[in-house]
């Protein structure tokens, strides 16, 4: 006789089911948006999601199905969130565009997906035109968050608050929410491109949703009902890091910035919206510091603050924590990791800048030689750093080939230690190796040591090409307006804790680091403007 084993219920695990938590259960949670012009607005969770149905129907009655590309070019702000809801939730995928990606950029990732429909900003409205020109597949565009242009400036965009309204007599279809495979795709987002061509990557539902579990747990991003989230990291770039979906799953206030990151507005939103935890890379709060020592204030509800994107300053964790009086977390990910890899202990006491904590259950870490054959002793050596797990990518839009090797890790292009406590340390970019006499020299090295000093903000090395050496590094450094640090100095902080050959052959002050879209130091323009230029001396 055969035994009928017992059996759970399928539940597959789509994005709908977030924010449908949200509203059923933290019904009246705000989702708050700053305005241009200083004010807010205000919604719950349940409204979102109606709105989000909405939205949903429109796009339905337009002619999106499951599996269809819709693509955004906005900030962070509600209209976009429901934008998010409402082409994930009805199974169509949902392409982020990141505004401050060069036009060609944008219209050739539009090209590569499809998309048809664009909704973008209403400020945004004459670069949508011109990519949707450029691409030629873009049939409709929506503008949200204010009006649109003038026609003559931007033709041809229809405003979606007005399509929403009752007597718009714009066409609507059911749209109804899950019961799909939760395999099927509902994001796509490029890499950032600041090394090298962006590459599309794909997020399924049961990615993300399997990446918000493990972000939720106590020991990563610990969001709870409690808190207020200040949402600083981009909605165009690798998920928003998944805060969009961690919100509503666990009833969190979340608070949009809008377009603006300034020190001034945010100082002003943790003050009003009672913010406790305040998520972006380090240069936004390196930002709201400098506003703060320059006009007062404080901001006493903040308790953590989230980093990630590139390895800390320490001099610039430390003057964070005390002016802020707020506990820096720091993190590491990638696009291709969904996009959270591994997070430092919420209150650990040896937490430090160069620390970005341990990988949770979901996903694992190897480090492999140049090769990628694993290395023997993985705590406490250098190596490049692999990783697999239900939300890293397997295979690139629109490629044939995995992404991955055999065994199914993902190169991240990182040179990566692993401590004794299983903390990863990310020590480089193999792409930003220099070569110089035929020897490795390691930039980020060098930058963590100069980024200690007081005086200096932000620190980058390039190789810079030469005729007897191949390359040599070149330092630029961001120092403190009241920094009045020599350049010696700077050198000096070197000698002897690196080789003598890895000494900077020259310095560079900057006045403005450049900064990509993704608040990560951007090399690619550092190389561009400073990487050709010929040598003051010889060596």
């Amino acid at each position: 006789m055969s035994v009928i084993h017992g059996q759970m219920q399928d539940w597959p695990l789509t994005i709908d089911r977030f924010l449908e938590h949200g509203a059923k259960w933290h019904a009246g949670v705000e989702v708050v948006t700053a305005g241009e012009d200083g004010s807010t607005a205000r919604v719950g969770y349940a409204g979102l999601q109606r709105r989000s149905r909405e939205v949903s129907e429109l796009l339905a009655g337009m002619g999106v199905g499951r599996g269809d590309v819709v693509a955004t070019l906005a900030w962070n702000t509600q209209s976009h969130m429901e934008t998010w809801y409402a082409v994930m939730g009805m199974g169509a995928v949902c392409q982020t565009l990141n505004p401050r990606v060069s036009e060609a950029h944008l219209a050739a990732m539009l090209e590569q997906s499809g998309a048809r429909v664009l909704v973008a900003a209403a400020d945004l409205a004459p670069l949508a035109r011109g990519i949707a020109t450029r691409a030629g597949t873009v049939e409709r565009i929506l503008s949200i968050d204010g009006t649109a242009v003038a026609e003559d400036v931007a033709p041809g965009i229809e405003p979606l608050e007005r399509l929403l309204d009752a007597g718009s007599g714009a066409p609507r279809k059911p749209a109804g929410w899950g019961g799909f495979d939760e395999r099927m795709p509902c994001g796509l987002c490029f890499t950032s491109g600041t090394t090298g061509a962006p590459k599309g990557v794909t997020y399924t539902h049961r990615g993300v949703f399997l990446h918000t579990l493990r972000a939720l747990q106590a020991d990563t991003m610990a969001l709870s009902q409690r808190d207020s989230v200040l949402l600083a990291v981009p909605m165009f770039h690798a998920n928003a890091w998944g805060v969009p979906f961690a919100a509503p799953a666990v009833g969190a206030k979340l608070v949009l910035p809008g377009r603006h990151l300034d020190g001034a507005r945010l100082a002003r939103l943790i003050r009003d919206e009672d913010v406790t935890v305040a998520i972006g890379v380090a240069t936004v709060w390196l930002g709201l510091v400098d506003h703060l020592d320059a006009h007062g204030g404080e901001v006493p509800s903040l308790k953590r603050i989230l980093v990630g994107g590139a390895p800390m300053a320490p001099a610039l964790m430390q003057r964070i924590e005390q002016r802020l009086g707020a506990v820096v977390q720091t993190s590491w990910g990638m696009t291709e990791l969904s996009p959270t890899g591994t997070v430092a202990l919420p209150d650990d006491p040896g937490r430090a800048p160069h620390l970005s904590g341990r990988p949770a259950l979901g996903i694992d870490l190897l480090l492999t030689d140049a090769d990628g054959v694993p290395l023997p002793q993985q705590r406490g050596c250098e190596g490049h750093l692999r990783v697999r797990g239900a939300s890293v990518v397997y295979r690139y839009f629109g490629q044939p080939e995995p992404a991955v090797d055999a065994d199914g890790w993902f190169p991240t292009g990182d040179l990566a230690r692993i401590d004794e406590h299983g903390n990863l340390v990310i020590t480089g970019r193999a792409k930003d190796l220099i070569k110089s006499g035929g020897e490795w020299i390691n930039p980020a090295e060098i930058e963590e040591i100069v980024g200690r000093l007081p005086g200096v903000s932000l620190a980058a090395v390039i190789g810079r090409a030469h005729p007897k050496w191949g390359e040599r590094p070149v330092l630029l450094v961001e120092m403190r307006a009241d920094a009045d640090t020599t350049d010696n100095e700077l050198l000096e902080a070197l000698r002897g804790a690196v080789p003598s050959w890895w000494m900077p052959e020259e310095i560079i002050r900057v006045e403005r680091m450049p900064l990509a879209a993704t608040g990560k130091i951007d090399k690619m323009r550092l190389r561009a403007e400073f990487g050709g230029a010929q040598w003051r001396r010889e060596a």
